[in-house]
């Protein structure tokens, strides 16, 4: 069994590390045009059954840029979003029982993903391997959630 201190330097390391990926998934989301022509130019290295679809996905945002760069807005808010998200995160870094529900809130939006992929993915013609690796985000996301809600449930114990 961990002593107290052992389980929050535990508890903060695993939320650093969510918070890191929320912050990286969030900065990503700027340079979205420029992320995409570089995989569009290296499409050779996936799947042939992937690589239409990244050119396909560039040459739509490249257009839209061209044509309509307001739309843009729309991710650049995406990633507001993660960056502001990533922050309440900073709770349970202060006070991980106190602030549980942060983890808890975390647990539910990544199993929410697996419905937006499924119920909005086939409505917006996106490929059944595109919306699995989306869900990837719920699954990698949940598991150091569930290890850091596990052990702030074990630190409530050890504490009481």
């Amino acid at each position: 069994m961990k002593t107290e201190p052992e389980l929050r330097k535990k508890i903060k390391t695993w939320v650093i590390v969510f918070i890191i990926g929320l912050v990286l998934s969030g900065v990503t989301a700027f340079p979205i045009e420029t992320e995409l022509a570089w995989l569009a130019n290296h499409a050779s290295v996936f799947p042939e059954f992937m690589q239409g679809w990244l050119t396909k996905v560039y040459l739509a945002v490249k257009i839209t840029n061209q044509n309509y760069p307001y739309l843009a807005y729309g991710t650049d808010w995406l990633a507001f979003g993660h960056l502001v998200i990533a922050m309440a995160f900073v709770g349970p870094l202060k006070d991980p029982v106190k602030n549980i529900w942060v983890i808890e809130f975390g647990m539910i939006a990544c199993v929410m993903v697996f419905p937006l992929a499924f119920i909005a993915g086939p409505i917006r013609g996106i490929p059944v391997y595109w919306r699995l690796i989306d869900c990837c985000f719920g699954i990698f996301g949940i598991m150091p959630l569930y290890i850091v809600y596990r052990d702030i449930k074990k630190l409530e114990a050890m504490i009481k």
